[in-house]
């Protein structure tokens, strides 16, 4: 009889759980929810994120408020984030980044991996490798060829240690057996205003936040990064194309929650991201910038990252990459 009872009591428990899971569902959100953006305004997190901010707040009728919490590679705000009750009031806009920090910089005040749980993907796009004008080459060739004769002469901005860019320049440096120095900014608005300015040479950025600047004149596009050509610039080769086969760097975006988050409330987030980024309008205005929308479930999301973890943590040990 007092098996029956503590049975009986066990699944009261697990049904008003699980009813009260999905209460909560039902009513996400009931008041804003904040997107962490762990970098400086003008890049692609910061960008679309607010596009997102703006689409979710659209679909569910309440403010989804953008905070850029900058610093240390991305890892202040992450900390942030993963510090952050578990209820889906405060997400993180993350990138590839954040998976190269977790071999980049081993020791942190969390674990990608244990304290996140994957939303949705939202894009990824080409990089670009771009030289001031006053840099003497207009094709990677001539950049390779100059940087071998004059080691340590040129440098390359990022914005930051551990950042999709700067991972770009350390691979180019091992693949293309160059040396190079590294300037790493603490946004790539920073970054890009100097190398626009002269102060620095060379930098690899995103071709969402780069191409009106190439057409412009401004800079000298040499390449793109991925394995197939920009639609953006179908002119312009890969830096595969041009001897350095299998170079391929991107930077990508999406959302993550605090590991715990309900996962009736990860569920509805997921499908309304999917549903923005698979929206026709979205797609062609992204597709114009060098954009292309990503979309999985939650748990692929996941698996994606701990790919990518393990992708990047194979360059930083090949490449000999350090923290500035």
């Amino acid at each position: 009889m007092g098996y029956c009872f503590k049975k009986l009591g066990l699944m009261l428990v697990l049904m008003i759980g699980l009813s009260s899971i999905q209460a909560i569902a039902q009513s996400y959100p009931n008041r804003p929810v904040k997107i962490v953006v762990p970098f400086s305004a003008g890049g692609p997190a910061d960008n679309f994120g607010r596009f997102m901010a703006q689409r979710l707040q659209e679909t569910f009728k309440q403010p989804f408020v953008i905070e850029n919490k900058p610093g240390a590679g991305s890892v202040i705000g992450t900390d942030f984030v993963a510090k952050s009750p578990a209820d889906g009031y405060t997400l993180l806009m993350m990138s590839n980044a954040q998976t190269v920090n977790e071999s980049l910089i081993p020791i942190k005040p969390y674990s990608l991996l244990k304290d996140f749980v994957g939303v949705a993907p939202i894009n990824y796009s080409d990089l670009i490798l771009v030289v001031n004008p006053s840099v003497k080459a207009r094709s990677v060739a001539d950049l390779i060829a100059f940087a071998r004769v004059n080691p340590g002469k040129l440098n390359y901005a990022s914005s930051g240690s551990g950042t999709p860019y700067h991972m770009a320049g350390e691979l180019f440096k091992q693949m293309a057996q160059v040396d190079m120095i590294h300037v790493p900014y603490k946004s790539s608005s920073g970054a890009r205003s100097d190398i626009l300015g002269g102060q620095v040479d060379l930098m690899f950025d995103a071709v969402t936040t780069m191409t009106d600047l190439v057409r412009e004149g401004k800079v000298v596009g040499l390449a793109t990064t991925g394995l197939t050509r920009s639609a953006i610039f179908p002119a312009m080769a890969t830096v595969d194309e041009v001897g350095i086969k299998g170079f391929e760097a991107t930077v990508w975006v999406g959302l993550v929650a605090p590991k715990g988050v309900p996962q009736p409330v990860i569920d509805e987030l997921n499908t309304a991201i999917s549903k923005i980024v698979s929206d026709p309008e979205v797609k062609l205005m992204w597709a114009q910038r060098g954009a292309q929308p990503l979309v999985m479930s939650p748990a692929d999301f996941d698996r994606y990252i701990q790919m990518d973890v393990a992708k990047w943590a194979k360059i930083v040990q090949i490449s000999g990459a350090k923290p500035d």
